[in-house]
């Protein structure tokens, strides 16, 4: 991450609140980290108290606050935006996949509320803060915003909806000054996909699609959050930015 960071002015976020769902692990976590890095007050709530209390004790997450927050339960959302003095981004990045169970209806319903739901959810809560700054919302899609996997329905139907839901809200918001964008990661090193790159066949199949030739990072995910996020990205909203390495103009 060093190299990204490096990229962007020391301090860039001073004086900003930042705050990251699924921020205790994978993509969450390491975008909550870039924006530490550049000085942002960051908050980072998960659903794991393991993986909180892990996070607080380990040095590259020094200076991070993590709380746990259920993104299902709108009282506490509510509650917990609240308690907040001042918001200045907004990185909905919580989600969850259920491969074949997603048929289930119970599970089709979990998906949607944690991966879509809570997106609408947390912008609600935060609208009046962010208006109060004129800051912004990036939220997490998924390269299955434009592509399918027939053992994820639900998490395809969720992560297109995003889509949908940060256009739409980039005009809700707009006239308050509020932006919000999407990002759309491809196949990228994570908890979620580690049973598909750490399975030689499947891993090689997913690099050679990719124009680059190789898998993702959660690091190669934080210098697109931090871009959308600063005043060089001031007249941008309401898109969706692939980072997949070109996978989904890709062919096999």
């Amino acid at each position: 991450m060093d190299d990204v960071i490096a990229t962007f002015r020391p301090g860039l976020f001073d004086g900003q609140t930042v705050l990251v769902t699924g921020g205790s692990s994978g993509i969450g976590l390491a975008i909550a980290q870039g924006f530490a890095r550049l000085g942002g007050s960051v908050i980072a709530v998960g659903s794991s108290a393991t993986k909180l209390a892990a996070n607080r004790a380990d040095p590259p997450c020094a200076g991070i606050r993590f709380e746990q927050v259920d993104v299902r339960d709108p009282a506490a959302i509510t509650a917990f935006a609240r308690g907040l003095a001042t918001l200045d981004v907004l990185v909905n990045a919580a989600g969850i996949a259920r491969p074949e169970a997603e048929f289930e209806d119970d599970t089709w319903n979990e998906v949607l509320d944690v991966n879509l739901t809570s997106q609408m959810r947390f912008a609600m809560a935060t609208r009046p803060l962010l208006a109060a700054s004129q800051g912004s919302i990036i939220n997490v899609a998924s390269m299955l915003s434009y592509v399918t996997d027939a053992l994820v329905p639900a998490y395809g139907a969720s992560k297109t909806g995003v889509l949908g839901l940060t256009r739409h809200l980039a005009h809700a918001f707009g006239p308050e000054g509020i932006r919000v964008n999407a990002i759309a990661p491809g196949y990228h090193k994570t908890d979620m996909t580690r049973g598909l790159w750490t399975d030689p066949e499947p891993a090689e199949k997913i690099a050679a699609r990719s124009a680059l030739k190789r898998w993702g990072t959660v690091d190669d995910l934080v210098g697109t959050a931090l871009f959308l996020a600063s005043p060089a990205a001031g007249f941008i909203t309401g898109v969706d930015l692939p980072v997949d390495g070109g996978f989904v103009v890709g062919g096999f």
